[in-house]
C-alpha cells in the first residue's frame, strides 16, 4: 500500500459501534418498566431434556395484556421445569400454572426498584459509551500506524476529526437512549 491509499474504513468503525448500540437497545429491552415484553424472558435459560435450553425454544410468549406475558409451553413434561426456571429468574414475576400456559402478571414497580433499575441502566449505557470508545481507539490506532507509515499529519488530523464525530454521533445516541429508557421507568 502507497501513502496515498491510505483510507480509514469509517464503514467498519460504525458498523462495529451500531453493535453496541444494538447491544444496549437489547439490555434496556431486558430491564423491567412495569410493562409485558416477551423480551424480558428470553434470557431465562430452562433445564430440559436434560440439557439447558432457552426459554423461547421452550414455548411461544405472548403479551395479552399490558401487565400480562404468557408461556404457552410446548411440552406438557417441562412445564415445570419452565415455570421454576421462571420464579428463580430474579425478574420479581409469580409464575401462574394453567396446565400448559403459564401466565406471567407483571407487578407495578415501587419507586425504590425504579431508581434501581435505571442505575442498571445506566451502567449498561456506559458499558456500551466504553465500547465505542474502544472501536474509536482502534480508528486511532489505525491512523498513528498510517502516520508512522508516512502519511501526512493533515491528513491524519482530517481522519481522525471524522473518526471523532461519529464516535461523538454513537455516544449521543447512546445518551437519548438512556434518557428515554429513564422517562419510561420513572413514568408513573
Amino acid at each position: 500500500m502507497t501513502i496515498d491509499d491510505f483510507e480509514l474504513d469509517l464503514d467498519d468503525l460504525e458498523r462495529r459501534m451500531n453493535g453496541a448500540i444494538a447491544a444496549l437497545r437489547k439490555e434496556f429491552a431486558s430491564l423491567r418498566s412495569g410493562r409485558a415484553s416477551a423480551v424480558m424472558v428470553e434470557p431465562i435459560v430452562v433445564e430440559a431434556y436434560g440439557t439447558r435450553m432457552p426459554l423461547p425454544q421452550c414455548g411461544s410468549v405472548n403479551v395479552p395484556e399490558p401487565r400480562l406475558l404468557s408461556v404457552s409451553v410446548w411440552d406438557k413434561s417441562i412445564v415445570s421445569n419452565v415455570a421454576k426456571a421462571i420464579q428463580d429468574s430474579g425478574l420479581g414475576i409469580t409464575p401462574i400454572v394453567e396446565g400448559t400456559v403459564i401466565r406471567l402478571p407483571v407487578p407495578e414497580l415501587n419507586e425504590q426498584r425504579r431508581i434501581e433499575l435505571t442505575r442498571v441502566a445506566a451502567q449498561h449505557a456506559e458499558t456500551a459509551r466504553i465500547s465505542i470508545r474502544n472501536v474509536r481507539r482502534d480508528g486511532m490506532e489505525q491512523l498513528r500506524q498510517a502516520k508512522l507509515d508516512g502519511v501526512s499529519e493533515d491528513e491524519v488530523r482530517l481522519w481522525s476529526d471524522e473518526v471523532q464525530e461519529i464516535t461523538d454521533k454513537f455516544i449521543g445516541e447512546v445518551d437519548k437512549a438512556l434518557d428515554v429508557k429513564r422517562t419510561e421507568m420513572m413514568a408513573v
